[in-house]
């Protein structure tokens, strides 16, 4: 029976923010653990594991390190002590016909600008050339030359946003096992565009950037083992982010090479547009005292938390507040000191506090008076994964016409259960 390697390290920072993260951000499972959490999950561990078990392959579950959000770079040692238990469990595992690795892409330590290419090289010293590799990356993930030279194959998120996690390791899985048994012997191509892009026309249903997707999807579907793009997060400012193109083929080199170059110019005709226009914030709070019914949204992917960054901004709220805005509204915050101020006065208090500005120097904290509306241990089930997230002890406050959802740890604000 053919024995299969299951590995995970996934993380996506934000250089910009001022706070490291550290080895406790991280979820750590080891060995069988690592199947219970993804089984049956839509996720990419979760995708792969239908395909290897309907093949009847033994699987070999070593390691997984899960941040809890995306954040800021990651400390050194803490790098060394994840990197140091993910190599040390596949030094472990008893000899395999294949490896499936689930990585982001865009992880940065202090000292180690390409975490990922670095946990493949070791592994291919540990392993040898002749075991396959193939990795399934977010779409955001930083593409360096040392992660393709020792990956036998790749593959890329299709969606943004991201929807298709469970089938991104389906794809994988699948091609892990046509390598595995000769069927293929894949060759791969990456072209380097030098363009970062944000904003609405990158989503995959609507925008442009759906076009370079669906292009891929149908070199896909007319023969190339893998193909799609990468659009780096541009908040991990390391010296290989840049957007790329990726095809990989069976043994046609030239094909995989034109193909790539293909999809990487059709992406470069367009990038201008693959950016979005830009708000002032006092423009912004003119519009939403205009509006008289309806949602006003203000997004600030500066300080989003889904992108590393540190979420404790309240550049929003001081506007509205000095704008004298009547409105209701309904604003996250990153602010230990304020969680604890709840907690120690209770529901039903009325709590004097400042709010924001705690971890970035950028903001300065605004006082405040609120009430204690509700405590929360703040874990909760996210929509996306059916996993179980962790916000920290978290307090929703009552501020006149705003209401504060506040957690004591960075947490990823897309998904609605919190």
């Amino acid at each position: 029976m053919p024995r299969i390697l299951i590995a995970e390290c996934k993380q996506e920072v934000s250089t910009f923010n001022p706070y490291l993260s550290h080895y406790d951000d991280f979820d750590i499972s080891y060995g069988a653990a690592i199947l219970d959490v993804h089984r049956g999950l839509p996720s990419e561990i979760g995708g792969a594991l239908t395909v290897f078990e309907a093949a009847g392959i033994e699987l070999v579950p070593t390691y997984s390190a899960r941040s809890i959000t995306s954040g800021g770079t990651l400390g050194a040692a803490d790098f060394r002590r994840i990197a140091d238990e993910f190599l040390a469990a596949i030094r472990s595992a008893p000899p395999v016909d294949g490896v499936y690795f689930s990585l982001h892409g865009a992880m940065a330590s202090e000292d180690e600008f390409d975490p990922e290419g670095y946990l493949l090289a070791e592994t291919r010293k540990i392993l040898g050339e002749s075991v396959p590799i193939v990795t399934s990356l977010d779409l955001h993930g930083v593409l360096t030359d040392r992660m393709l030279q020792h990956n036998d194959a790749i593959t890329a998120y299709h969606t943004y946003p991201h929807v298709d996690f469970y089938d991104t390791g389906v794809r994988a899985a699948r091609l892990l096992l046509r390598i595995m048994s000769g069927e293929v012997k894949p060759v791969m191509a990456k072209v380097e565009i030098p363009a970062l892009v944000r904003g609405d026309e990158l989503i995959t249903a609507t925008g442009l950037f759906g076009r370079s997707i669906r292009a891929a999807q149908a070199l896909e579907q007319s023969g190339a083992l893998a193909a799609g793009m990468f659009i780096g997060n541009p908040f991990t400012d390391v010296p290989d982010l840049r957007s790329n193109s990726f095809v990989i083929t069976d043994g046609d080199a030239a094909a995989a090479e034109r193909e790539a170059l293909q999809l990487a110019a059709d992406f470069w005709q367009v990038r201008e547009h693959l950016h979005m226009n830009l708000t002032s914030l006092s423009e912004a709070v003119d519009i939403a005292q205009e509006i008289t019914s309806g949602t006003v949204i203000f997004a600030d992917p500066a300080d989003a938390t889904s992108s590393g960054a540190s979420g404790d901004s309240n550049a929003i709220l001081r506007a509205l507040k000095d704008a004298g805005y009547q409105g209701r509204a309904l604003m996250p915050f990153v602010d230990p000191p304020a969680v604890e101020a709840a907690f120690k006065a209770g529901v039903g208090a009325v709590i004097q506090i400042t709010i924001g500005g705690q971890m970035d120097s950028r903001f300065e904290p605004l006082p405040i008076t609120a009430r204690v509306r509700l405590l929360s241990d703040g874990d909760f089930i996210n929509e996306s994964h059916g996993s179980v997230w962790h916000g920290g002890i978290t307090a929703v406050l009552e501020a006149h016409n705003y209401t504060l959802v506040v957690t004591s740890r960075a947490v990823s604000l897309y998904d609605r259960s919190l």
